[in-house]
């Protein structure tokens, strides 16, 4: 069960203190603390967002199969379906629906596995509103910004942003969903030189990630599947004590 992380009392200062512009869109909070509930919707509502609150998994996942919201921000010890298992099944119907985990274990392998399965953000309560709109704002302009660009096509690779789909040669490639949100980001800087902390900053969420190597692993992956010859890349490119360059 989830427990109470965010004071109302703290949650409402920071509506209080609140000026900036406000945001249209629904999001959904997944959550089943109800003191955490109200704290939520309040924060938010504050901010301009619509707020639908849904306590267990299984009506999570009805709530989004009804109407898909602007952002999720989910729980991971809930009833009926576990916060992982909603994210996965989300992330598997729209995988550019931002999601935000909340969850009081700072365990490092949870939050890789939620990383992988798609998950844009990770945040470990008790936390602060500030942070928590903060990571809500970031996850939300990443998917304005690579939703501008809906499909890309280079040396018989196509990508279908919008789909979610990637095609060699016209056939399917199977990209998980972190190699996708890598992918995307990469080609949407084309040509610019990318450092490991800003793709994991941009892509994975959160700067504080565990190592850098997931960064190199998942160019690895990509590599592998999209170039022709992985060991001599000509797409994805490593700068030598900078980071990595995309060029189609």
């Amino acid at each position: 069960m989830g427990q109470t992380a965010i004071p109302i009392a703290a949650a409402a200062r920071m509506a209080d203190a609140t000026n900036a512009t406000r945001a249209p869109g629904r999001i959904l909070v997944v959550e089943d603390d109800p003191a955490v509930q109200k704290a939520l919707k309040r924060l938010f509502e504050s901010e301009g967002y619509a707020v639908e609150i849904q306590a267990n998994g299984k009506s999570a996942l009805e709530s989004f199969q009804a109407a898909a919201p602007a952002v999720v921000i989910l729980d991971l010890r809930l009833p009926k379906v576990s916060g992982s298992d909603v994210c996965k099944e989300i992330k598997a119907q729209a995988p550019s629906l931002p999601i935000v985990v909340l969850s009081a274990t700072s365990d490092v392998s949870d939050k890789v596995l939620l990383l992988e399965l798609g998950a844009d953000d990770y945040v470990t309560k008790p936390f602060s509103p500030r942070e928590l709109l903060a990571r809500v704002r970031a996850a939300l302009r990443h998917t304005s910004r690579t939703a501008n660009v809906s499909r890309v096509n280079f040396d018989g690779i196509s990508i279908d942003f919008k789909k979610m789909e990637v095609l060699r040669d016209d056939k399917v490639v199977v990209l998980t969903a972190q190699e996708f949100k890598t992918l995307q980001f990469l080609v949407h800087n084309a040509d610019r030189v990318i450092s490991r902390d800003e793709l994991l900053n941009e892509v994975w969420g959160y700067q504080n990630y565990p190592s850098t190597r997931t960064v190199d692993n998942h160019i690895l992956k990509l590599r592998q599947k999209l170039e022709r010859d992985p060991a001599s890349p000509v797409h994805f490119r490593t700068v030598h004590g900078m980071g990595y360059k995309f060029v189609r």
